[in-house]
Order: C-alpha cells, then structure tokens, then sequence
C-alpha cells in the first residue's frame, strides 16, 4: 500500500508530464495527465501535510501543500479547456480553483471569458468589471475584452431586432390582407 508521500510523489510526476505535454500543444495529454494527477492527490490526507505557512482557506484551516497543488491542476485544466474552446469544462475547472482561492485571478478570468462564450454576458461583465477594480494590472485587457463582448453583445441584439422587425412585417402584412378580403 502506498504512503500519503508516495501518492504525492505520484500526483507530481503527472502533473509535469501534463505540463510538458501543455507547452508542447498537446491539450488532449496533457488534460489525461491533469485527470490521473488529480486522482492521486484528491484522496490524500491533506492533515497529514505540513502547512505552508499561508493564509488561511475559507474555514479557517491554513491552506496545504495538496491544496495549493490542487488549485494549480484546476487552473491549469481550465487553460486546456479554453484552448479547446470547451466553455463549459473552463467554467467548471476555474470554479474549483476559485473555490480553493477566491483571489485567482487567471481562473476568475477564464470563467468570465467562459461565460462570455457561453452567452452568459451580464454574469460576464460583472466578473470583468470586478477584475478591473481587483487587479489593475491587466485593467487593458479586462477592458478589451468587455469592449469585445459587448460589441458582440450588440450585434446579437440587432439582428434579434431585425428578425422581430420582420416577423412583425410579415403579421402586420396578414393582417392587411385578411381585413382588405
């Protein structure tokens, strides 16, 4: 049976493997590698772990070596996903990071970018402005890409206007016709 260090130890291996397989342009490795890592480290007594000394997590319980290993994984996996264009599984993998770190800015970024994609604009553009105001540092973009999404945004509500426009021409017309009959 394998110790908590050896399944670590394990999980770490894989991870570099993914990694690796990432650079290279491997998404479908890499997110396999991502996947067995995480099977390793889920099931890890994470109080068998010294602490890193870092800010407590939500419940109060300062953060562990597993912890911080976990929120990589899933950062990570939600970069493959969007290099993918798979919206749903980005929103999904930088959800568990956030859950783990509300902070992450890269994972809050690619959920906002992952709900843009996906239609969710309002819930989009919150996320956007919030990471404007949080991190000023990547302020340009942030605002790009609400620029973008809202141009997009846009031109979905114009044609949606244009075929109600002609939807309610072609009622109108029927309506003529049957009174002039």
């Amino acid at each position: 049976m394998q110790t908590n260090e050896e399944k670590f130890n394990i999980a770490k291996k894989y991870k570099e493997t993914a990694d690796q397989a990432f650079k290279e342009g491997e998404l479908k490795d890499a997110i396999q590698n991502y996947h067995s890592a995480l099977l390793y480290a889920q099931g890890l007594d994470k109080n068998a772990f010294q602490s890193m000394g870092m800010a407590p997590a939500d419940d109060g319980k300062p953060k562990t070596e597993v912890d911080e290993f976990l929120e990589k994984i899933y950062n990570n996996l939600s970069a493959c996903h969007m290099k993918n264009g798979n919206w749903k599984r980005t929103q999904e993998s930088a959800e568990k990071v956030l859950a783990k770190n509300d902070k992450n800015y890269k994972a809050m970024y690619r959920k906002a970018k992952a709900l843009a994609e996906q239609g969710y604009l309002e819930r989009a553009f919150k996320l956007f402005e919030e990471l404007r105001t949080k991190n000023s540092d990547e302020a340009a973009l942030y605002e790009q890409e609400l620029t973008r999404y809202k141009a997009i945004d846009a031109q979905r509500e114009k044609a949606n206007n244009a075929k109600l426009k002609g939807f309610l021409n072609k009622a109108e017309k029927k309506a003529t016709v049957s009174e002039s009959s």
